[in-house]
């Protein structure tokens, strides 16, 4: 019974994890948010489908929770804007294949599903929850968890979280299909793959000169607004906007600790290092006065920080050390003791849950139960099979392996590294209640545990208000049209935002900017903050610079950014024009470089699958022309990257009769296979008419 119990912990887990990952390969799970505050609003649209906020929050909730149980790391701005980034992602792209799927008539059958659960090659997610001592399938244990559904004694949420379960998988497998439908429609001909054979194996050899770009200087190039349409028009398709985009500008006002900030700082730590060296309970006094809660362990070389490390290995017991400045705090540290000791265990373990078995005390009294029947002569690793809590080990009869110090976490490293071979332990941590046996210790050297008290530097309410108080002076004395020359009065930089998304957690500048883009995304271009933003130990006054809509951009939007390109392509012209004039009359590459003022370079052995101009860059317009070229004609002026060329081709190196195509044939067919999923969903979403009102919710 514990194991089907044990069971439901995980299928639980695994319909997160379908919902989450099942399917979309490079569609990372993203979820809602709880930031929502009672807006009933919808958070967004897919060709005419709402999105209701509350169903993305509890997506969110679900990939959020997922995200710290499996990475165990805190969540900042930019981890929450990530997650949040990718469940939007999913949840398009779960709308949009299934409206394909319900076009198409896609489905299950009743067979086909019950195939996938207790067929003879159950579905893999299946198959992973079920696994035996050796890691496999057990299809033995899976019958037993079906049976026990069945039973009058399971209960309906039980029930529940394996109908999601199966709703996940049928859902995945309808993904499949389609998928499948799409990839069983590539076909690569007998051409695709001598086309292929051919960009890289046949081998040209042309001579070349070119004119360098950077031979005009940029100030000699006057763009007018004809040079702008004509790039514009040309390259119209690459501006559109996959959402919209806004820009803004600010300043800021630093509000860091002062410099009697600093000192008032230091001066705490300076009162405490008495009673510090005079205290006989460092943990307690660590846990009272210090800003860092750190447990009290031993640690080896290297372990501690570079400061503490040069100095604590060689001193003696009760040394005190600082006050000193470390990592924005001010810090004092005292060396308990110092002993040899392991350098790493080889340790097995049986863990109890104290939720199940009705506090710690009952735990520990489990646990003392089962290490009197070890001792009475009964075997661990069978104990540990039938009580462990920790399946992993468990099924290998509790072994954990070997691990140095600082492998675990400090509570179980103090167990483990202070006792001796043959030692079994009872000790509680924060995963539960422990029963450890010590098998071995390997190898030995000096360990030292240090205590650390801390103060982080931060700025007095006095430094704070001062500061606060210029910015809120600024922002008073701004209209729409001086904000320029008031930061310029004030002597502050104006920094750049550019290009922001709607649900951007960050900009260049500020680490947690969440309220300074909502703000902007709210506001029309021109105008600024109608509030000063606390952002860390910065007090922000913006002003939105521009708006990019979503869709095709307009020329006055994208104008300073097309700028570079426009006077490359004014200058590509001017010496298109300085080659043609040299290629007037010329009746050879020589020719034409010496009337244009170059050199001729020669080339041997470039083949069109890598157009590499050797010393220069990929130059794909160019090797692709004299791929398209007859031998021993001059070509006409090719713009490329690096400038203009003008070329003549000498020969072609055909390889050997293509006699077996099936390899190309394959690896193109691969290749096509390995993007197509990607491309499909590209697709999709280009096609789809989406609105995303994310912007007013995150």
């Amino acid at each position: 019974m514990g194991y089907l119990r044990e069971r439901m912990g995980k299928i639980l887990a695994g319909v997160i994890g379908l919902a989450l990952f099942a399917f979309i390969v490079g569609e990372v799970v993203q979820s809602g948010s709880s930031f929502f505050r009672g807006d009933v609003n919808n958070i967004g649209e897919v060709n005419g489908e709402k999105i209701a906020y509350v169903d993305f929050n509890q997506r969110l909730e679900q990939s959020t929770q997922q995200f710290k149980q499996q990475s165990g790391q805190s969540l900042t701005p930019q981890i929450t804007n990530y997650i949040q980034e990718t469940t939007w992602n999913q949840y398009l792209t779960e709308l949009l294949l299934n409206k394909e799927i319900n076009k198409l008539g896609i489905i299950v059958g009743t067979d086909e599903s019950q195939a996938m659960i207790s067929g003879s090659n159950p579905d893999p997610q299946v198959q992973r929850q079920f696994v035996g001592q050796d890691g496999q399938f057990d299809k033995n244990k899976l019958n037993q968890f079906l049976s026990y559904l069945q039973s009058p004694k399971v209960e309906a949420a039980q029930v529940n979280a394996w109908s999601d379960f199966v709703k996940q998988l049928i859902a995945a497998k309808k993904q499949q299909k389609y998928m499948s439908l799409v990839t069983n429609g590539l076909y690569v001909n007998s051409l695709d793959a001598q086309d292929d054979y051919l960009a890289k194996n046949k081998l040209a050899n042309f001579k070349y000169t070119v004119l360098d770009y950077a031979s005009i200087p940029d100030a000699n190039i006057k763009l007018t607004d004809d040079d702008y349409s004509a790039y514009y028009n040309e390259h119209k398709s690459e501006f559109k906007n996959q959402q919209e985009l806004r820009s803004f500008e600010y300043v800021s006002f630093n509000a860091a600790p002062s410099k009697e900030d600093t000192l008032a700082v230091k001066a705490q730590v300076d009162k405490l290092v008495a009673d510090f060296k005079a205290t006989p309970n460092d943990s307690l006094f660590v846990q009272i006065n210090s800003e860092t809660k750190s447990q009290l362990v031993y640690q080896k070389k290297g372990q501690l920080e570079p400061k503490l490390d040069s100095v604590m290995f060689a001193a003696d017991k009760g040394f005190m050390y600082g006050p000193y400045l470390s990592n924005g705090s001010y810090k004092v540290a005292k060396l308990i003791d110092s002993r040899i000791s392991p350098d790493s265990v080889k340790a097995r373990h049986i863990l109890i849950n104290p939720a199940t078995t009705g506090g710690v005390d009952k735990a520990i009294a489990k646990a003392d139960s089962l290490k009197k029947l070890i001792e009475g002569g009964k075997s661990f690793a069978d104990l540990a099979k039938m009580f462990s809590v920790d399946k992993a080990s468990g099924e290998k009869g509790g072994d954990l392996g070997t691990f140095a110090r600082g492998t675990m976490i400090p509570a179980f490293d103090d167990v483990a590294f202070n006792g001796k071979p043959g030692d079994i332990k009872v000790f509680a941590t924060q995963f539960g209640v422990h029963l450890l046996q010590i098998e071995e210790q390997k190898g030995s050297s000096k360990v030292v545990k240090v205590a650390v008290v801390d103060k982080p530097l931060t700025p007095s309410s006095k430094t704070q208000a001062a500061v606060y108080s210029k910015a809120q002076s600024f922002l008073s004395s701004l209209t729409n049209e001086n904000f320029d020359a008031q930061a310029k009065k004030a002597g502050l930089p104006i920094k750049n935002a550019e290009d922001v998304n709607g649900t951007a957690a960050s900009v260049l500048g500020l680490d947690n900017a969440r309220e300074v883009v909502k703000w902007a995304f709210k506001s029309d271009k021109g105008t600024f903050s109608d509030q000063v933003f606390t952002v860390g130990d910065q007090y922000v006054v913006a002003r939105v610079s521009a708006i990019k809509p979503k869709g095709i951009l307009p020329l006055d939007v994208i104008k300073k950014q097309i700028e570079p390109m426009v006077r490359i392509q004014v200058k590509g012209k001017q010496l298109s024009d300085k080659l043609q004039a040299a290629l007037n009359g010329a009746t050879s590459i020589d020719q034409v470089a010496q009337k244009a003022g170059s050199k001729v370079v020669p080339l041997q052995n470039i083949v069109f699958a890598n157009p590499v101009i050797p010393g220069s860059q990929a130059e794909y317009k160019v090797i692709g022309t004299v791929f398209g070229s007859q031998p021993n004609k001059l070509s006409k002026p090719v713009q490329g990257q690096q400038g203009v060329y003008v070329f003549t081709l000498d020969s072609f190196t055909n390889p050997a009769q293509l006699t077996n195509n099936v390899r190309e044939k394959e690896q193109i067919g691969q290749a096509l296979l390995q993007r197509s999923q990607g491309m499909v969903l590209d697709a999709l979403k280009d096609k789809a008419n989406v609105k995303d009102n994310r912007a007013k919710f995150l």
